[in-house]
């Protein structure tokens, strides 16, 4: 599988966006408008139609569950463990971190899809929508906290009114009660979805510059090194604690490896923080993507 050529269309959007806002009167002005066009509407209805959609049956994925939360919760905890480290904490500026640390347990869930449909087909896709539907919540709660917490707001608060996690929560409360979406109703829902993923990568590249990176160099390359090799071996290392079978490995592989989500961007901005240095984390990681995903599909789960 050619990797890079699955990658290229996030990538390529992300460089339209900052081509357009750097070189054309479509500038920052306009952008702003967008991204709050994005992260309160369209965000929200892709993950809310992106749950619903695809029945969940927690009990026979009990296993992989368990495999992801746990995956999760280690990336988690080593994001923010960064600024505490003896022998990094003083080149970690404070703010930063807090803004990102989502970047290093986030994930890329449009990316997810198609992978996980081309390696796996139909029971790879159901896989991922799985991980998707039970790990969207921790994660998000795990990227809201540092950020919360350093700009002493309201941490609860805060999640009550993230639209990303209302629109997973309602998804998963409607998926459990058996709730489908009218058919009548699916065409607009899903044009919002792929306008929200389109938007939402120009959104990243036009708020992006990459001088930003150089002033935190070693905590982007802390949670980048999170990202990109320490959750794939982490993965590795639970499919086998759970017992996963082939299928569910390579789901829970690809989906280690995955670039971070575009909306890592979105949320530091929205929440006041240097959306600027997030932007350039997430082009990194889907830079980086091309090379983690190799390694894992490839190198990890042949051992």
């Amino acid at each position: 599988m050619n990797y890079a050529q699955l990658l290229f269309p996030d990538f390529s959007l992300i460089l339209c966006g900052y081509l357009v806002c750097r070189y054309t009167a479509l500038n920052r002005t306009v952008w702003e408008q967008v991204e709050t066009l994005v992260y309160y509407l369209f965000f929200p209805v892709l993950l809310f139609h992106s749950i619903v959609k695809s029945p969940l049956d927690l009990g026979s994925a009990s296993s992989l569950i368990g495999a992801g939360w746990a995956m999760g919760l280690t990336g988690i905890a080593l994001a923010y463990a960064i600024p505490h480290l003896p022998w990094l904490k003083r080149y970690i500026p404070t703010r930063d971190h807090a803004a990102s640390a989502q970047v290093a347990f986030r994930f890329n869930s449009f990316i997810g899809l198609a992978l996980a449909d081309r390696l796996a087909g139909p029971q790879g896709l159901l896989l991922i929508a799985v991980l998707i539907g039970v790990c969207v919540p921790l994660f998000n709660v795990g990227a809201v906290w540092p950020m919360a917490r350093h700009a002493q707001r309201g941490f609860l608060r805060e999640l009550v009114r993230n639209p990303l996690i209302i629109g997973t929560a309602s998804g998963l409360i409607a998926n459990l009660l058996g709730f489908t979406l009218p058919i009548w109703l699916e065409p607009t829902v899903s044009r919002i979805g792929a306008a929200s993923l389109a938007l939402g990568l120009m959104a990243a590249g036009a708020g992006m510059q990459f001088g930003a990176l150089t002033r935190a160099k070693t905590l982007a390359v802390a949670v980048l090194s999170i990202k990109h090799f320490f959750l794939p071996l982490m993965a590795l290392g639970f499919s086998h604690l759970f017992r996963l079978d082939p299928v569910q490995t390579t789901v829970l592989l690809a989906f280690s490896a995955l670039p971070t989500a575009s909306s890592c961007y979105v949320l530091a901005a929205r929440m006041g923080y240097d959306g600027a240095y997030v932007a350039g984390l997430v082009t990194l990681s889907t830079l980086l993507g091309m090379l983690s995903l190799p390694f894992a599909l490839g190198v990890l789960r042949s051992l």
